[in-house]
């Protein structure tokens, strides 16, 4: 996966988590929580998955990243939502593996998914929500899944 700063542009994987490090120490009385969720577009060309890394700092603001990847045009529906939910725990599991989570700091992680009780996904929250927990994080929808379809949204276009 290749990571993104809004302002600065590509960055590689550690420097990301040293970023991250040094955004949590910068204020070791806030609480935190860190928030990946994935989005797409699909358009005759292909579909973009855009997924957003988001740190946190409750009640102060938030540090994120995203990466981006694009496909062949994805036109299922149940395929997508699965596969912008892989991507997120993909992203998860590239964290883990770099030991980000062995810091001395309890960090929550939230994975939110872009589907909904209005709408078409809503028939795929039982499955997306039962995967993302049953690998033990806490799975948000929309409305409260921001990093989804906000964040992620809005560099999907």
């Amino acid at each position: 996966m290749q990571f993104f700063h809004p302002r600065n542009g590509r960055i590689e994987l550690g420097q990301m988590i040293l970023d991250i490090y040094a955004y949590i120490e910068e204020d070791r009385t806030a609480t935190y929580k860190m928030v990946i969720g994935t989005d797409s577009q699909t358009s005759h060309r292909g579909t973009m998955f855009v997924t957003a890394i988001i740190i946190h700092r409750v009640g102060k603001g938030a540090l994120f990243y995203y990466s981006k990847i694009k496909s062949r045009p994805l036109l299922d529906l149940r395929y997508r939502i699965y596969k912008e939910t892989e991507y997120s725990l993909a992203c998860m599991d590239l964290l883990k593996e770099k030991d980000f989570f062995s810091a001395s700091w309890d960090l929550p992680v939230e994975v939110h998914l872009d589907v909904g009780r209005k709408g078409e996904t809503r028939k795929l929250i039982q499955e997306v929500v039962g995967w993302v927990t049953a690998v033990g994080y806490t799975a948000k929808i929309k409305p409260d899944a921001y990093a989804a379809s906000a964040v992620a949204d809005r560099f999907t276009k």
